[in-house]
């Protein structure tokens, strides 16, 4: 015999094979016209008879909510590194196990299996503009395999006439086009590549991702000294006669792609090596001898042959994405994250090519205030345990960013930390009034440095070397296809809590927008912030209640 339960929990619930989630909270959600809104159906059984009764069960749901709602099963994954060494109070667990994570897309004729003895769930989500203002009812309905009834929910959302405003914020996740090919074992930029990167695409802009990394040559990221990733150049690069010629179809192609799905910020691949800036990127090159490596680790960053390369290569480039996208929505890079002992070789890296990028958008990720009072990093990305040196010095446009190394009081996206830690960056992104957020990892399905591939499936610490769930953000589905994540779903409603602000600042200003946040959430900081995820809720209905917003009362 088998007895089921179910329950209804939300989207900040991560359902633990070993704990009984928290129950929805009571009321009827109240959602603005392009809101999204998730939740989750959690399931556990018991069963005696060592496997001979079924523990299948099917979903059925009826009302007119049902053509707004997208249905997943959240799967566990392995997180064999959860954290690193030292941590703080607000993991989920330090244990390597498995979690929830990766959302499989689900039909509602599918039939689920409920493991005896462990909670699993369905991840439910409403896309609030697929409905007409007003109120509309969701039935959800348990059944057996015989069709018998187990359980039964009445759910309700009112959705109301104002919308979000769109995002404002500059998000770039680093887009990895060579983990797709070597995933997928297709040729780089043959029909399937192109079509793969698309889909992929168009889930980096569905993450609210509107800068895209553009391997104009072969990204010179993560990658191991004198090692090398999967040649994945936009560019192509003649050499003859003394002359530099350059061909770029393939980088027409791929900006046109990426502003189809609305990404009209272009993030040229760093102009030198990571971590010091010391060498060129890798770079093929057709010369009378055949297509060579003719830049690449062998190559030192200044005063040779890749300086005069850099002085022909830039100005084409500068002027052929201004013809694509305006030269005001392209962004370079010089190395990322550059230190204080490595500091020298970036400024000197950068001193070939100030005077090509004078005008231009160049940003870099920088924890040294040092450094940045130097002068040697202009725009800098600041990560978020770090940010608050440039604050209290009145740095104004700041980005931040967050990776491995942000594992101690600042919010993160680990999966061994719960959603509300993930989620709590659309409120500091706010309070910080910050231009752009960047992260590493959108889709890096590699070993730390590269040096192997992995299967994100089994493998979601770059080979023990990150705690799970930050080097990808997605999954590589079966039919080309990125499939989500819980982790990305948080950050969509992190990015909504963003613009629900922008809405309130809009119609009662930026002060009382800022004291209604401390009213709710008290005095923050990137160490300092809500831990308890009803802040969430109680944020939205605060602003919700307020008349100049919407005119919709408090919800009771």
């Amino acid at each position: 015999m088998t007895n089921y339960e179910f329950l209804l929990t939300d989207s900040l619930e991560k359902v633990l094979p070993d704990r009984r989630p928290q129950a929805l909270a009571p009321g009827v959600p109240v959602l603005l016209k392009n809101q999204r809104w998730s939740f989750q159906l959690a399931y556990s059984c018991q069963n005696d008879d060592f496997g001979e009764t079924p523990t299948t069960f099917c979903l059925r749901c009826t009302g007119a909510a049902k053509a707004a709602l997208s249905l997943y099963q959240v799967e566990l994954v392995p997180c064999d590194y959860p954290c690193h060494g030292t941590w703080d109070e607000d993991y989920l667990t330090t244990r390597p196990g498995l979690l929830p994570d990766l959302l499989r897309p689900a039909g509602w004729d599918e039939t689920f299996k409920a493991v005896p003895a462990q909670w699993r769930s369905l991840w439910l989500t409403l896309d609030a503009s697929l409905l007409e203002p007003g109120r509309a009812a969701l039935e959800l309905e348990l059944a057996d395999p015989e069709g018998r009834s187990l359980a039964a929910f009445s759910l309700e959302v009112q959705i109301l006439e104002q919308a979000l405003p769109p995002q404002t914020l500059l998000q770039t996740q680093w887009f990895h086009a060579d983990c797709l090919a070597d995933y997928y074992r297709v040729p780089v930029f043959s029909e399937e590549h192109w079509r793969i990167l698309d889909n992929f695409m168009a889930s980096a802009a569905e993450h609210g991702i509107n800068m895209l990394l553009t391997p104009v040559f072969t990204p010179p990221l993560d990658t191991a000294r004198g090692g090398e990733r999967t040649t994945v150049q936009l560019v192509d690069v003649t050499f003859a006669d003394g002359q530099w010629s350059f061909g770029f179809d393939r980088l027409r192609r791929w900006v046109n792609m990426a502003r189809s799905h609305g990404i009209t910020e272009i993030e040229v691949a760093h102009l030198f090596t990571q971590w010091g800036a010391e060498f060129a990127p890798k770079i093929m090159v057709q010369t009378s001898n055949g297509l060579e490596k003719r830049f690449g680790w062998h190559t030192p960053a200044v005063g040779g042959e890749y300086t005069r390369f850099l002085r022909a290569f830039l100005p084409a480039l500068k002027q052929e994405l201004d013809d694509l996208a305006g030269l005001d929505h392209v962004w370079f890079h010089i190395s990322d994250e550059p230190h204080d002992k490595e500091k020298a070789t970036y400024a000197a890296a950068k001193a070939t090519v100030a005077d090509l990028l004078a005008g231009c958008h160049v940003i870099d990720a920088l924890s040294s205030y040092d450094i940045y009072q130097e002068g040697i990093v202009e725009k800098p990305v600041v990560c978020n345990d770090q940010i608050q040196t440039f604050v209290d010095h009145g740095v104004t446009g700041l980005w931040t960013y967050y990776c491995t190394v942000q594992a101690v009081a600042v919010p993160n996206r680990f999966m061994a930390m719960p959603s509300a830690r993930n989620r709590i960056m659309g409120a500091l992104l706010y309070q910080y009034d910050l231009e752009g957020f960047l992260h590493w990892g959108f889709n890096f399905y590699n070993s730390q440095r590269s040096v192997r591939h992995i299967d994100p499936f089994r493998v979601t610490d770059a080979g023990e070397a990150f705690p799970s769930g930050d080097a990808f953000l997605v999954y590589p589905g079966p039919d080309g296809t990125a499939w989500g994540s819980i982790r990305g779903e948080v950050l969509k409603e992190a990015l909504q809590d963003l613009r629900l602000l922008r809405l309130c600042e809009s119609r009662i200003g930026r002060s009382r927008t800022k004291e209604l946040l401390r009213t709710v959430g008290g005095e923050m900081c990137f160490t300092k912030y809500p831990r308890d995820k009803a802040f969430f809720s109680k944020l939205w209905t605060a602003v919700l209640a307020l008349e100049e917003v919407c005119g919709v009362p408090e919800n009771k």
